[in-house]
Formats: structure tokens, sequence, C-alpha cells
């Protein structure tokens, strides 16, 4: 019974995130495009080949994903200096400023889903997923 709840929990927060995320990143964003912008400015610059272990999709589904993100431009396509067979994906200052939007949407959606609990068990509940996750 208790995984019964525990996944009509996690379907309900799940879905009103993206709901919410889709809503206030709209017209200019994805929930998608924010987290292709959140790898890219993470590190090191990447190669669209560099986005399907992280992003858990096909090569066709990632190239129309930049695709579009060049076109609304949020990223350019640079090819490399040293070998022209690369091509490196880089964010635009558009994409940053949009993903610095996007952090900041999502940080207050879940601030106010976690601020209905303590302190003591909003750490309680992360120290909990993480044991679940890992």
């Amino acid at each position: 019974m208790v995984t019964k709840e525990f996944a009509r929990l996690w379907s309900k927060l799940s879905k009103d995130l993206h709901a919410h995320m889709e809503e206030k990143l709209a017209p200019t964003l994805t929930e998608g495009q924010l987290n292709v912008l959140e790898l890219l400015l993470s590190g090191d610059k990447m190669k669209p080949s560099d986005f399907i272990a992280h992003l858990e999709t096909t090569p066709a589904a990632i190239t129309t994903l930049l695709d579009r993100m060049e076109k609304g431009g949020l990223i350019v396509r640079e090819r490399d200096d040293k070998d022209r067979r690369i091509v490196w994906v880089v964010v635009t200052e558009l994409g940053q400023s949009e993903c610095a939007r996007g952090i900041q949407v999502r940080q207050s959606f879940l601030e106010s889903y976690l601020n209905r609990i303590s302190s003591h068990n909003q750490q309680v509940l992360v120290y909990l997923l993480g044991k679940i996750a890992n």
C-alpha cells in the first residue's frame, strides 16, 4: 500500500512541477530546453552527442531540440577551430538569462511546496529521497 501511495504522490508532484514549468517558461523556453542550458552552463562545452547520456533520448530528438533552441536564439553551434568536423553547442546571452529565469521559476515553485513543512522535515525529506535515488 505504501508503494501505491508513494507512486500517486510522486506522480502528482511531477505533474504539478511540469505543468507549472511549461506555463511559466512559455513562450521562450521549455523545461527540456532549460535542462540543456543547465548542462551547458554547468561545465565544459558540449557536442550534440554529449547530451544523449544526460537527456536519455534519441540523437534525432536532441537534434530537433537543439534546432529549436538555435532558432529561438538560446544557443549557437560553432565549428571547432582545430577539427571542423566537431560542432560545439554554445549558450548565447539570451540563453544564459533564460536559464537564470527558468532556475528561479523552478526554485520558487519548489520552495512553495517545501515551505509547507518545517526546515527539519525538509532536510529529512531530502535525505530520504537521496537514499531512494541512490
